[in-house]
């Protein structure tokens, strides 16, 4: 995939499964794509930010398609950010909430993005996956 094109993919994909290394080190991730980052959020004290906070790497897959003529998808070796400070995990989660509840035309300041929001935030950490190499596919490309 070109850049714009893994940029458009990541921005319409849901789910990003992040492996890092630990124990359990395999977890489903709802994320944004934050200024070209793929961003998540998730509770401070889970065993993903333990194995991050002792190894600050992980690999990312975002995948889609269920035939082969159709798979798609990226695998991302990043550099892990972990990001604590609250307005910054606040504004992520309200960039997730925006995306994943479906809400028309909500804000961070929607009621039912405060709600989603507020109760967790003070909880988590912001994750931010710098790619350090990018390997993408698409196989409908493959026809052509």
């Amino acid at each position: 995939m070109s850049e714009a094109e893994l940029m458009r993919f990541l921005g319409e994909e849901r789910l990003v499964t992040c492996a890092s290394i630990g124990p359990n080190g395999l977890m489903p991730l709802w994320y944004v794509v934050d200024d070209g980052v793929v961003t998540a959020w998730t509770y401070a004290k889970s065993q993903k930010v333990r194995n991050l906070e002792r190894k600050p790497q992980a690999t990312l897959q975002v995948e889609a398609g269920d035939a082969y003529a159709e798979l798609r998808g990226a695998m991302l070796e990043c550099d892990v950010e972990i990001v604590r400070e609250l307005a910054r995990v606040t504004a992520a989660g309200a960039a997730i909430a925006i995306k994943y509840l479906g809400i028309p035309n909500a804000t961070p300041d929607t009621p039912e993005v405060r709600a989603y929001v507020g109760p967790q935030a003070a909880k988590r950490v912001l994750l931010r996956f710098h790619p350090t190499r990018i390997v993408s596919w698409d196989h409908r490309k493959l026809s052509r």
